[in-house]
């Protein structure tokens, strides 16, 4: 019975648990992802995320500890080495769970188990969505003003245009000037200049002679 144990047995003897979660992470930290069943990953995160919590302070203690679980050279010198400066700023949750799907066979819960901060696609949509957006600069403001002047000045004038009137309004005009000249008085028609008489002493003077 396991009345009150918290973990999963895995289907596993104690020493066979330890040996295959060992491997995994071993392959996790070298690979930064690995495919797996869910019950194995939930199982993998509880036990390789303290030790890379471990990895952060780099002693000759913090390696021998992380030694004794994980009995692999090359992926203590790989945890301490970059994983370990990858998560520095990161105060755990160090793994990602995404689920797959099923096993064809038996129909399985099957996933993907990997380090967060390896996981470059999503860090990069991550930036983009965090990053402001640009401000548009008002540098063209004097080419915007001149166009929207240009575009103005047409409906200007067309609003200053006199519509053409109708053909009723224009007989109409036509008739009351027409009743206002008859109207009006006539001008006095003032006497026509007298034309300049010729000196009559010219005449005279030229008879003489």
């Amino acid at each position: 019975m396991r009345h009150n144990k918290k973990f999963n047995h895995l289907g596993r003897k104690a020493p066979h648990r330890k040996a295959m979660l060992a491997n995994m992470a071993s392959s996790l930290i070298a690979h930064k992802r690995i495919s797996t069943t869910v019950a194995k990953a939930k199982a993998l995160r509880m036990y390789v995320e303290p030790l890379i919590t471990r990895a952060k302070e780099d002693t000759t203690h913090s390696r021998r500890v992380v030694f004794s679980q994980l009995q692999d050279k090359d992926a203590v010198s790989e945890l301490f080495r970059e994983v370990a400066v990858k998560v520095a700023d990161r105060p755990g949750g160090y793994t990602r769970i995404l689920k797959t799907g099923s096993r064809l066979g038996d129909n399985a819960d099957m996933c993907i188990i990997e380090l967060v901060d390896f996981n470059e696609a999503m860090l990069a949509a991550k930036e983009e969505a965090a990053a402001p957006k640009k401000r548009r600069s008002r540098r063209g403001g004097a080419k915007k003003s001149t166009e929207v002047a240009a575009q103005a000045a047409p409906l200007a004038k067309a609003e200053t245009e006199v519509e053409p009137k109708s053909d009723e309004e224009g007989a109409m005009e036509k008739e009351e000037n027409a009743v206002a000249a008859q109207a009006a008085p006539l001008p006095d028609v003032e006497d026509a200049p007298e034309e300049p008489k010729a000196d009559e002493s010219a005449d005279e003077e030229k008879k003489e002679e």
